[in-house]
């Protein structure tokens, strides 16, 4: 009975974790957005801060983590995927700003959403029903590549001053890796304690099914934002 219990608290956890985070959905609470907005200069540290917290509360990219790291059991493994991902967000988080590239943030979040249904498809063997197997390394810097530029959207949307402007990118692109860390470095607690147990395997697929079911319902609200804006 003990083992259920705790068997029961562990997937409870690892399941708030990615989908109750989503109360806050990439929200700038009002202080945040006061300081982006009459900002001028240089500003790393608040804008690190910024960064860490923002990751720490985005629900798509701690889903797609989850996606990521959920079968990987080799921590070289587990180094190679989530580089290429810090990889693939940073180059586009950075030259999305800089270059002031205009994208619908509902479509980037639409396909951002997309990747979490990939991910969970992926886990469960999806493709192998259709005789073949995406390059996953490849689809993760791909994915990165739409993260970073979800962020870039967030990001523009403040219009920020020109001054110091690389600084607080770097600032905010090392909070953002910084908050990663900490979100992956709990993931990977809850999943490495849950493997111990054979629920793991029977909990496994209602997980990766679970991934999708967030992943397609965080697609229909921003096409459906999309569509009525």
């Amino acid at each position: 009975m003990k083992t259920k219990k705790r068997i029961t608290v562990l997937g409870t956890t690892l399941m708030l974790l990615c989908i109750c985070s989503g109360a806050f959905a990439h929200g700038v609470d009002d202080k945040t957005r006061v300081f982006l907005m009459d900002n001028n200069g240089s500003a790393f540290v608040p804008f690190l801060y910024i960064g860490a917290k923002h990751m720490l509360t985005g629900y798509d990219h701690l889903l797609f983590l989850v996606g990521i790291i959920f079968f990987l059991y080799k921590p070289k493994d587990i180094l190679l995927y989530v580089s290429m991902f810090t990889i693939g967000h940073s180059i586009t988080l950075l030259s999305g700003v800089i270059l002031n590239l205009q994208v619908n943030a509902y479509i980037i979040d639409a396909i951002i959403a997309i990747s979490v249904i990939y991910k969970g498809f992926d886990n469960l063997g999806g493709f192998k029903y259709f005789n073949v197997q995406p390059n996953n390394r490849l689809a993760v810097l791909t994915f990165g590549l739409f993260h970073g530029l979800g962020l870039a959207t967030k990001l523009q949307e403040f219009n920020f001053s020109k001054q110091g402007l690389i600084t607080n990118l770097i600032g905010f692109n090392i909070g953002v890796e910084i908050g990663q860390f900490v979100a992956l470095l709990y993931i990977l607690i809850i999943i490495s304690i849950w493997r111990n147990y054979q629920s793991f395997k029977q909990f496994s697929t209602v997980t990766n099914i679970a991934l999708m079911v967030a992943g397609f319902a965080l697609m229909i609200f921003q096409l459906k934002g999309f569509f009525n804006s």
